[in-house]
């Protein structure tokens, strides 16, 4: 009996708390949501499986967990920690990613601009709830619905908000089909959702190329601070549109995009680990990120119905709901709510536009608070 109980204290039995229970099973939900109703799948099943993984209680003196110095999984998590899988993840995306609709229609450019008041509107809720600027401007970014960005600056204004905050920025990307048909519906009417829009105009090779040259300059010039991301995003696109690097295209929007995206969902899942992740803190940025996330589309909607007032060619409101930059599954829930009205009346070219804004608009939102609350 005395060996069988010195064998019980060597494993997690002996040290398992409600906190962890809780948390495995919501890394359950997680995978089964992923699986059973195909929410973001590529980014549930690793972190919920990580959200188990991080909870089974460590042996005391083993070395195991993300927060135990030399694991193994601490050095995967370093990738997130020090903001080095955003910008690898970002590449992948511009190597997949087509400007054409946007340049074909840059007026819709503003509904990506406009989407991102949930950012600046939640950083000023969580500094009313007693969160510092430095932690207020990290929970913002939530709102922008880009789980990479929020991962990044996370991790250079409140390192020890990382996991919430990632956790929350990924859950709701992934819950962009539930979230966001309520708040397009009520913002609209019939008519409005019934608009249909001309087809776009044909975006040469030549104006393909120079986009991302030219953009990176002026982004870059704008906000400092987002180099690293929107630098990665337009030398991914240059790979792609360049038609001259089709294998570096290739291996970044494939192989490269999906070995990080499994790293980072693995390691941000694991990172969750009940002793540190369940806090009032967490359950206030939760909150917060929902609050932004739903801001954020309705302000994309509000700011396409205010554009109408001054516009020939009317926009289809439900286009600025694209504009959070959930790429491309916001744009994918424009096209669905729009076909429940008008099965003939196809969105998803023109609300990529303002999709892909928004990737910009985010990762520039996050560069400025950054230079500005560094400090």
């Amino acid at each position: 009996m005395d060996i069988f109980l010195q064998f019980l204290g060597t494993t997690a039995f002996a040290t398992m708390t409600m906190g962890n229970f809780i948390m495995i099973i919501i890394g359950i939900i997680f995978v089964t949501l992923a699986i059973r109703k195909d929410y973001e799948p590529l980014l549930l099943v690793p972190i919920g499986f990580g959200v188990i993984v991080g909870n089974i209680p460590p042996i005391p003196g083993m070395g195991l967990s993300v927060y135990d110095e030399g694991s193994v999984l601490r050095y995967i998590y370093f990738g997130v920690s020090q903001g080095i899988f955003p910008p690898l993840i970002f590449l992948g995306i511009g190597a997949m990613t087509d400007f054409s609709t946007m340049l074909s229609n840059p007026k819709l450019v503003l509904l990506g601009a406009a989407a991102q008041i949930g950012i600046f509107l939640t950083l000023l809720g969580a500094l009313f709830l007693g969160f510092s600027p430095a932690e207020s401007g990290a929970i913002g970014i939530i709102g922008g619905a880009d789980g990479p960005t929020a991962i990044f600056l996370s991790s250079k204004l409140a390192p020890h908000l990382l996991g919430s905050i990632a956790i929350a920025a990924y859950s709701y990307m992934a819950l962009v089909p539930v979230l966001q048909p309520p708040v397009m519906k009520l913002l609209t009417t019939r008519e409005e959702r019934l608009i249909r829009m001309p087809p776009p105009r044909f975006v040469s090779q030549r104006e393909k190329i120079i986009f991302p040259i030219a953009a990176f300059l002026i982004a870059s010039f704008i906000a400092p601070g987002a180099i690293v991301l929107i630098g990665m995003l337009f030398f991914g696109n240059l790979l792609k549109e360049s038609c001259v690097t089709e294998r570096l295209a290739n291996t970044a929007r494939n192989a490269m995009i999906d070995i990080v995206t499994i790293l980072l969902g693995f390691s941000v899942g694991a990172s969750t680990q009940a002793q540190t992740f369940l806090t009032p803190q967490s359950l206030l940025i939760f909150g917060l990120g929902a609050l932004s996330f739903i801001v954020a589309t309705a302000g994309g909607v509000l700011f396409a119905k205010f554009m109408n007032l001054f516009l020939k060619e009317k926009i289809n409101p439900l286009v600025g709901a694209a504009g959070v930059s959930a790429v491309p599954d916001s744009a994918r829930v424009v096209q669905a709510v729009g076909q429940k009205e008008d099965p003939h009346n196809f969105l998803l070219m023109h609300a990529m536009a303002p999709n892909v804004a928004g990737v910009l608009g985010s990762a520039i939102g996050a560069g400025i608070l950054w230079s500005v609350l560094v400090n």
